[in-house]
């Protein structure tokens, strides 16, 4: 049951920020969008460092002066899968008018969804990943740890599921499908969570590997889109200093519950 929770955190973060729209009458504020992304951005590295890399690298001291080996070799498998699904789903980034992935007949709504949707595989797989850690009684990831990084995900959810769904009413979505394709978008995430812990149960070895094949991903979503759109129109203040305030909470929740 305490994993099952774990593992819906973030869908809640996500629906928590989705539900802006239903309470917001205009558009989100141009500069709390940029702080926002930022913010996410540094949730998503800290985490990627503290809950993923580090962990992975102690799990591989039998590799001696190697050890560098598979958290390596994940990190880079993991922004290959990142940057794979990036050139064929199809869609569309917030305040964005150019799709990307494949050609599609799909509307804009549907493509705006795609796009979060695609930010967050990596963050149900880092989620999944550090409880089937959990469940293998690894001794470098603890169950606060484990909760830690839902927590710290779900907190970043929040503005990315406002993101998601306040550009949608803008467009003429009406707020209660706007907020149903908000909370959609991170139903990802917990599906995606459960399957990466049936995959590290299979193979409990490749546990440092995945780790850090979540941590690549991750990595990559936010230097291939959430930096860029925070920081758009030169203007990027607001977005760096969101990003040292996200780093710092994920840095600070992930070494005090470890």
């Amino acid at each position: 049951m305490g994993i099952f929770l774990g593992l819906m955190i973030p869908l809640f973060g996500t629906a928590m920020g989705a539900s802006c729209v239903l309470f917001m009458r205009n558009s989100m504020n141009k500069l709390l969008e940029k702080v926002l992304l930022g913010f996410a951005s540094g949730v998503m590295v800290a985490a990627s460092v503290w809950s993923l890399l580090i962990p992975a690298i102690d799990m591989s001291q039998n590799y001696e002066k190697f050890k560098f080996i598979p958290a390596s070799t994940g990190f880079v498998l993991g922004i290959a899968f990142l940057y794979g699904l990036d050139k064929i789903i199809p869609h569309l980034h917030p305040g964005g008018n150019r799709p990307e992935g494949i050609k599609s007949s799909l509307n804009k709504t549907a493509m705006l969804a795609l796009a979060v949707t695609l930010h967050n595989i990596p963050e149900g797989m880092a989620v999944g990943v550090v409880f089937a850690g959990v469940m293998a009684k690894s001794n470098e990831i603890t169950l606060a740890g484990a909760y830690a990084l839902a927590i710290g995900i779900a907190i970043q959810n929040f503005p990315e599921g406002a993101i998601i769904s306040m550009p949608m009413k803008s467009n003429g979505t009406g707020k209660k499908k706007a907020f149903t394709y908000g909370v959609l978008s991170g139903i990802v995430e917990p599906i995606g969570a459960f399957v990466t812990i049936l995959v590290t149960g299979a193979i409990e070895k490749a546990l440092p590997y995945l780790l850090a094949f979540a941590a690549g991903a991750m990595i990559y979503v936010v230097v291939e889109e959430l930096i860029p759109e925070a920081s758009g129109d030169g203007d990027s203040d607001g977005a760096t200093l969101g990003f040292a305030a996200g780093f710092l909470i994920m840095m600070i929740m992930d070494v005090a519950l470890s």
